[in-house]
């Protein structure tokens, strides 16, 4: 954050700062005295708001790129604006229901989540990310129906009425009797229960012989269990969407930052672990820049916010990634509104 409170610049200074400020956020362009003057409103002339400029300069809020004389936001610039200044404006009714509806698809959930991220990167035209819920659904029912003698498709209803498939390799010919048996076994182990609870109280009542299961439908309980068991380890951490729409004309003229932010995403465990920061925040965060270490070389910004199951426990986190001269009072919003529409979806 700044260290520099608000309240010590002059009102000229902050008109002026904020102009600047929302001039390159809307053009990615520095901004000029004569601009500002041109612009009306202010009643100085380009002598006097040039002054101001420089010492804004001074304090280290705005800069003077070396091929221009018009002036643009530093880091520690726009972290006073968000913080100080900023005006954030509500989703529109036509955004709301576009992040509604992209999420209202049937399946599993991490179809929503998918969609969430798609939806984000879309409106905000940055890449969209989302943090998988770190749970396990409670599952009702599997059940392993034969495919072929080599192979059965397992299907798994959670207690929300999800629906999933795998593929489990099978040992050979099994008999139609062992799918059976070893559907009804693992089903009743799993009311009420995660796989992983279902899956510890199934192998303790094999070890201890209570299982009345004969040998080739204990074989199947287990080949089921690690087909899920796999699938589950396997799944990621954190989806991404939108990359593309960091490759826009004025990021052209700067590939090598791109080439950074792009490589930086294909670190998903570092913006996961990034994103992990915001799951302690009672709301949206943003990290401007080399506030975070992650985007120190490509400098970007991300807006992050917690979602929450209806107990109000923080289950993930969804947010976006893009240049640090976003539209931050348009995409904050944007993103706590989707981080409450995913709480109510998977409450």
């Amino acid at each position: 954050m700044s260290n520099l409170p608000i309240s010590e610049l002059t009102s000229r200074a902050r008109e002026i700062f904020r102009l600047v400020v929302e001039g390159y956020i809307s053009s990615g362009l520095p901004v000029g005295s004569k601009t500002l003057a041109g612009a009306g409103g202010l009643g100085l002339s380009a002598a006097s708001i040039r002054s101001v400029l420089a010492d804004l300069e001074q304090l280290g809020l705005l800069a003077a790129p070396h091929t221009s004389a018009g002036r643009m936001p530093t880091e520690q610039g726009l972290r006073l604006f968000v913080d100080g200044m900023m005006r954030a404006a509500e989703p529109t009714a036509d955004e709301r229901a576009a992040i509604e509806r992209g999420m209202a698809q049937p399946g599993p959930i991490e179809h929503a989540l998918v969609a969430a991220s798609a939806v984000l990167s879309d409106l905000s035209a940055c890449a969209g990310v989302v943090m998988v819920p770190r749970r396990e659904p409670h599952l009702a029912q599997l059940s392993l129906v034969p495919l072929g003698p080599d192979r059965a498709l397992a299907v798994l209803v959670g207690e929300d009425g999800a629906v999933e498939n795998r593929i489990v390799p099978l040992p050979g010919l099994v008999p139609p009797g062992a799918l059976v048996e070893a559907s009804n076994y693992i089903s009743a182990h799993l009311a009420g229960r995660t796989l992983a609870q279902a899956a510890r109280a199934m192998r303790a009542e094999i070890a201890s012989g209570r299982s009345a299961l004969d040998a080739a439908s204990r074989d199947l309980v287990e080949r089921g269990l690690a087909v899920w068991s796999e699938d589950a380890a396997r799944r990621p951490v954190l989806i991404v969407r939108g990359q593309a729409n960091l490759l826009d004309e004025e990021a052209l003229t700067d590939l090598e930052r791109v080439r950074l932010l792009l490589d930086d995403l294909e670190n998903k465990q570092s913006v996961a672990e990034l994103l992990d920061l915001a799951r302690k925040a009672e709301s949206t965060r943003i990290f401007i820049g080399s506030e975070n270490r992650l985007f120190a070389l490509s400098g970007s910004a991300v807006i992050a916010s917690p979602y929450r199951d209806r107990e109000g426990r923080v289950i993930g986190v969804v947010g976006v990634i893009g240049p640090t001269r976003l539209n931050y009072a348009r995409v904050v919003p944007m993103v706590d509104f989707t981080a409450q529409s995913l709480g109510k979806l998977i409450g």
